[in-house]
């Protein structure tokens, strides 16, 4: 029986069954002799072990005890039975169930007589295995975040508003500044941010309190020496002290400078391409004209077939050209007014007289001008119409549908043919994403039209949606605000 009394003799905890309770407590308690043979272990461990007691007496508890760390364990033990102080330790012991080993901590403490004299130990082990794995796991993150830190890649800012409190030395390597710059506060996260990047930067950091998170982005350093560094950044706000953030920076300026030499080749491919297939589609052109007055009329039906191959590669070769020029920014457009009305019908008549297997439908009217660039206009619709041919083999119809509201005027393209799975309406919008049809053949092209359509819309302050699903054909939206639009007097 346990009873704790005080100085008075009067009892402090009413008497406890001592044996119940060893049988019931979910620890591993043993007690041992003065030199440190086991003399006893509850019903818990035994079960733990796979074990009875005769097994565990004396020193047989060694042999559950993993042996790279049983001899850490008995110096251990052995200094405290010699000293007589209190004994801790950790080490893995053998569940017998599961025929693994787990992590235990071992606490004893002396019992001493009335004379000092050590007469047992009175011992604990308690299961940490979960503990363990947590200080792995924390331990495996530190080490990833060291090595990120010490990256000679990735720059690591730590900012508390504007102000950049702490940076890594790929950071400060990659804009120039120095240490004693950021201990003295010189460095901020506007002033080192290009101009032109600064809305952009501010939004993102918008998206970075609301989010606590912001998705990676492009924009321009300003260095120390003023020179502009592209980079791609991201960050997140520290979840246990909200008024700092971490950003990670990525130098981007090995791939900025392989995509301007891309754009360089292409333009400077497309240029060269331009003048012998312009020469080649004026000799075709006067051929097939002298043919047909002589008579040979098969003979120019071929080359009326090579003269549309050359028409495709003219295409492609304005696709390619356009498209370097929209990432140049150099994309040229003109302003003028232009009757959206009377330029869809022009533009399906001359597609009609392209493809005879699909009737152009136009619905609607639309009362008024557009101030814009009728050229690149016409080349949106055209392309459109085109795509709809295409992807739509087996059906006939190309409807064009025109509703003007007090905001905007919206033309429709629709087609039913094969249709867009939902996850590819963003990225038919990239440049050179091509799509296949349902049985995975690939259409002629270079994937850049729906990416020049979109840039063309955009700089006449519209918008373009496609509305679509596989196998139900497509559905696509231009859209273009009213105040940029003029009424005028109705046309006849």
């Amino acid at each position: 029986m346990l009873n704790d009394t005080s100085p008075t003799g009067a009892s402090l905890v009413p008497p406890l069954d001592l044996s119940t309770f060893l049988r019931t407590i979910p620890e591993l308690v043993w007690t041992a002799q003065p030199d440190g043979r086991i003399e006893y272990v509850n019903a818990w461990g035994c079960r733990l072990l796979q074990a009875n007691f005769e097994q565990l007496r004396d020193d047989g508890w060694r042999q559950f005890v993993h042996p790279e760390d049983l001899e850490r364990t008995l110096a251990l033990r052995q200094h405290a039975f010699e000293t007589g102080d209190p004994y801790e330790a950790e080490f893995r012991l053998r569940d017998g169930q599961a025929g693994t080993y787990r992590w235990f901590l071992a606490r004893a403490l002396p019992v001493r007589d009335t004379a000092g004299q050590i007469t047992h130990w009175l011992g604990i082990s308690t299961d940490i295995e979960k503990q363990k794995w947590r200080e792995e796991a924390l331990c495996q993150s530190q080490e990833r975040v060291r090595a990120l830190v010490d990256s000679n890649i990735i720059g690591i800012i730590v900012a508390e508003g504007e102000e950049i409190v702490e940076a890594n030395d790929t950071f400060l390597r990659m804009t120039g500044y120095s240490r004693e710059d950021l201990l003295q506060r010189r460095i901020n996260w506007v002033h080192i941010t290009a101009p032109e990047d600064l809305d952009r930067t501010r939004q993102a950091h918008q998206e970075l309190a609301h989010y606590q998170s912001m998705q990676p982005y492009e924009k321009e350093y300003v260095c120390k020496d003023g020179s502009h560094l592209p980079v791609l950044v991201g960050g997140v706000v520290f979840p246990y002290d909200p008024s700092q953030s971490i950003y990670f920076v990525l130098d981007n300026s090995a791939r900025k400078e392989l995509e301007q030499r891309k754009e360089n080749f292409l333009s400077m491919a497309s240029h060269e391409l331009k003048t012998p297939l312009t020469a080649v589609k004026m000799r075709i052109q006067l051929a097939k004209t002298r043919l047909m007055k002589q008579g040979y009329h098969e003979a120019a039906a071929v080359l009326a077939k090579a003269e549309g191959s050359v028409k495709l590669l003219e295409r492609l070769i304005k696709e390619l050209l356009d498209g370097s020029r929209i990432q140049a920014g150099k994309l040229e457009y003109v302003q003028e007014p232009v009757d959206l009305e009377a330029l869809l019908s022009e533009v399906a008549d001359t597609m009609q007289q392209v493809s005879a297997t699909h009737p152009i439908v136009v619905r609607g009217t639309i009362p008024c001008t557009l101030i814009g660039d009728k050229g690149r206009l016409e080349q949106v619709f055209i392309n459109l119409i085109s795509n709809a041919i295409t992807y739509s083999p087996s059906a006939t119809t190309i409807e064009i549908d025109c509703h003007v509201s007090s905001e905007a005027v919206t033309v429709s393209v629709r087609d039913h043919g094969i249709g867009i799975p939902q996850e590819l309406h963003e990225k038919i919008f990239e440049r050179f994403y091509r799509i296949s049809d349902l049985s995975q053949r690939a259409v002629p092209g270079l994937g850049m039209g729906l990416y020049i359509v979109a840039e063309i819309v955009r700089h006449h302050g519209g918008t373009i949606q496609v509305e679509s699903e596989a196998g139900n054909g497509s559905t696509f939206h231009v859209m273009l605000p009213l105040k940029r639009l003029r009424t005028v007097l109705p046309r006849g």
